[in-house]
């Protein structure tokens, strides 16, 4: 999760290449870690409308916000910190520093799942920022969102997804084939419904796995209905991994309720993503709004 923010907050930098090039060069070293604040107290999961603004005053800008579910936060050099633009005409997306006055940083992570995240709550109180900071356009901040952080985010949490289900899968398969009942002499692969469970969880994680695979193609292609399908994509996935870790804790019971088979951390982990935005429920109506002719954002 920590790697996947970094990418799409480096991605960010590319709109402006030449103002960012001391970061991406940084980044490119190992040197620089970035993340992503876009979500906010007031708007919830909702995280391409902020309600916070940066107000203009001269050359320079002061951002005040508060921000949820920062990956890293304290931790990341660069803070890709989005808000409302200086007029009210939309959305706008900065670089913040992790020195900077007036950000700090409060709570702790303690979590279901996804227990190595250090995502918290930032509070960024009349932070200055001058026009350098600004990524892209003041206003045109979704350009930014969801032209260039959203589809890395939606491709990355795909696959981690993916893996979820793959890690869970195997860990069952050798679980079922590898202990057996010794007063029968018989393994766990010779019940019926054991080698069902298997199929089934092959069948969700391949499932995903080529969905992904297609997103990528239509994407890479340029295609008409390459974002459907890339919206798609994290939707598929994360609930073909909550299916897969699901039967994969039934198949092997109380081993996998313990922690020698690891499928608890997997079981916990996949099911971060139902949760985190764009939700299983957002990509839903965003999926049937372009299956309607309706535009993305109502």
């Amino acid at each position: 999760m920590i790697y996947m923010m970094h990418l799409c907050g480096v991605n960010c930098y590319l709109a402006a290449p030449d103002k960012f090039a001391a970061e991406l060069r940084a980044a490119a070293k190992g040197e620089h870690l970035s993340t992503l604040a876009f979500s906010e107290k007031g708007s919830r999961s909702q995280f391409w409308a902020p309600v916070s603004k940066a107000a203009e005053s001269g050359e320079a800008y002061s951002l005040s916000a508060q921000k949820s579910w920062v990956t890293s936060a304290g931790e990341a050099d660069g803070i890709v910190a989005s808000s409302g633009s200086s007029d009210g005409s939309g959305a706008s997306v900065w670089l913040v520093r992790k020195d900077d006055p007036g950000l700090s940083i409060s709570g702790g992570w303690e979590s279901l799942g996804m227990r190595g995240n250090q995502s918290n709550p930032m509070t960024l109180e009349n932070v200055a920022l001058d026009a350098g900071r600004l990524i892209g356009e003041d206003g045109k901040g979704a350009d930014i969102m969801l032209g260039r952080a959203l589809p890395m985010f939606l491709v990355c949490q795909a696959a981690i997804a993916v893996g979820f289900g793959e890690a869970a899968f195997i860990a069952a398969q050798k679980h079922i084939t590898g202990t057996g009942f010794q007063h029968t002499g018989t393994k766990l692969s010779d019940l019926p419904n054991q080698r069902a469970r298997l199929a089934k969880m092959r069948i969700e994680t391949d499932a995903a796995r080529a969905h992904l695979s297609a997103a990528l193609d239509k994407a890479e292609s340029g295609a008409a209905d390459a974002t459907l399908l890339l919206l798609a994509a994290k939707a598929c996935a994360t609930e073909a991994a909550v299916r897969a870790t699901d039967i994969a804790m039934r198949a092997c019971g109380g081993a996998a309720f313990s922690k020698h088979l690891g499928l608890e951390r997997v079981f916990r982990d996949a099911r971060a993503a139902i949760v985190m935005a764009p939700t299983t429920d957002h990509l839903q109506e965003f999926i049937g709004r372009l299956l309607c002719g309706m535009d993305l954002f109502g």
